[in-house]
């Protein structure tokens, strides 16, 4: 067989979008488990939208995903030159030729074409004209030419053989009168110079393979392999936008999904393997294949992707989730924690990770370890600090005084005896005890709050909200 080579070809216009993630995903796997090579070019022509700050973002966000590409970045515009060489060579072996139409000629085709309910085509008036007719001071374009009969069939591994009849291919431009490449045209002489083997993308751009598969043959070049991914679509069924989450990769870091949740995540979006949910990226690059990429739009679910975050937070090495989640916590308390606030962090953590479904959930969970005395709470937990409240604080202050070995198993075995005692519920003494240490109502099991803020602390806690 010959070396798998895949490629992500993106237009670096905007931030890097989850279904363009997704087909970066699909291609990287692929190749990874031919051990192939996955290639990453910018498609940056249209000069006018392409930002250095859009390619950026490109690259962090594949980065931010984990996914690593083979050699440097292709940068398109580069290339123009050599593209511009292709075409006229086609030029030279009669296959395309000079198109003078003026832009009142195309207007007057649209409007034909509209008239008649079909979508504008080239009439090809052109196409065996001798350039010697052509009208003084205008700048012809090159357009392809196209077989006019016949169909173009298009072996995708994903949605089958997929034909096109020619008739309804016209003549594409493919240098504009600038000298400047089209795109169609631009893709196909650098997936060959590239050495690419398969083309994974959207479906979207099946037309799109029709047409280059026509150029690939003019030009003498092996057409590869494509496979076009079904689009992924809201959680509604409709066209995925910005409030469904088609966003870039960067705001799902900000929203604090771990990168490995992420990969999982937007692999089963379109792909599967039996009924497995959690995969590994270690076995998702030994199972991939194209034969498992299925042909329905796949569906965005937030509900989906938090649970999958929830349990690759609660999966990770506490010192590995430590590091994820101190720009987190920096962000959200605007402060560094220091060695001795690390090591409270983390002796918490195991504790705060069973309940956290992102990042910044996880980090809200360390919001007590950096109040300031008096801690004051919010309105929900000052209900649970009335007088009786108070009053049962001062008896927890007493009965925890007596700890001698202060555990978070010991203190829970004082309240537990204690709420016996006055023959209350645990909440009615839980609830207290969690308002006056967080000032919230919601923090990790109050024990272990307990355990990690230290008797003193705790006590003196307890003191201000006893008072």
């Amino acid at each position: 067989m010959t070396k798998v080579v895949t490629r992500f070809a993106p237009s670096p216009t905007g931030y890097l979008h989850i279904g363009g993630a997704r087909t970066a995903l699909f291609n990287w796997l692929f190749s990874r488990h031919h051990g192939g090579t996955f290639l990453l070019r910018i498609e940056d022509t249209d000069r006018e939208r392409s930002t250095e700050d859009a390619v950026q973002k490109i690259f962090q966000g594949l980065k931010w995903l984990g996914i690593d590409w083979d050699g440097e970045p292709v940068m398109q515009f580069s290339r123009m030159n050599r593209h511009a060489e292709v075409a006229h060579k086609m030029l030279a072996e009669g296959k395309a030729y000079h198109c003078y139409c003026s832009p009142e000629e195309l207007e007057e085709m649209r409007n034909t074409a509209k008239a008649e309910g079909r979508p504008m085509r080239y009439d090809g008036r052109w196409r065996d004209r001798d350039p010697k007719d052509a009208p003084a001071g205008v700048k012809p374009v090159v357009r392809f030419k196209a077989p006019q009969t016949g169909s173009t069939v298009i072996k995708d591994h994903v949605q089958g053989d997929v034909t096109f009849q020619n008739e309804q291919l016209d003549d594409l431009i493919i240098l504009r009168s600038d000298g400047t490449p089209t795109y169609n045209l631009s893709v196909v002489v650098d997936d060959h110079d590239m050495g690419v083997t398969h083309i994974i993308r959207g479906d979207d751009h099946l037309t799109n393979a029709a047409r280059q598969t026509q150029l690939y043959i003019a030009a003498g070049f092996t057409v590869p392999d494509f496979a076009h991914i079904p689009l992924i679509h809201g959680s509604d069924g409709a066209k995925l936008s910005k409030r469904h989450g088609a966003l870039g990769t960067e705001a799902y870091a900000d929203m604090g999904y771990l990168p490995a949740a992420m990969r999982n995540y937007l692999l089963r979006l379109g792909w599967s393997h039996g009924d497995e949910e959690i995969i590994s990226t270690e076995q998702a690059i030994e199972w991939f294949g194209l034969d498992h990429v299925g042909r329905s739009p796949a569906r965005f679910d937030f509900v989906k992707l938090n649970n999958l975050n929830g349990h690759y937070i609660r999966h990770t090495p506490d010192d590995e989730l430590l590091t994820a989640a101190l720009p987190f916590i920096e962000k959200k308390f605007g402060l560094q924690p220091n060695q001795a606030q690390q090591a409270q962090i983390k002796a918490i953590l195991p504790a705060a990770k069973e309940r956290a479904k992102d990042l910044n959930e996880l980090a809200e969970a360390f919001a007590f370890l950096f109040a300031a005395r008096p801690i004051a709470p919010d309105a929900a937990a000052q209900k649970h600090l009335d007088d009786a409240a108070k009053a049962r604080l001062k008896t927890m202050i007493d009965t925890l005084t007596g700890v001698s070995d202060w555990t978070a198993a010991n203190t829970e075995a004082a309240i537990r005896a204690l709420s016996e005692t006055q023959q209350v519920k645990l909440g009615q003494l839980a609830q207290p005890l969690r308002a006056a240490l967080t000032g919230r109502t919601v923090s990790p099991p109050i024990f272990d709050v307990l355990a990690v803020l230290g008797r003193e602390e705790t006590l003196a806690r307890l003191s201000d909200a006893a008072a």
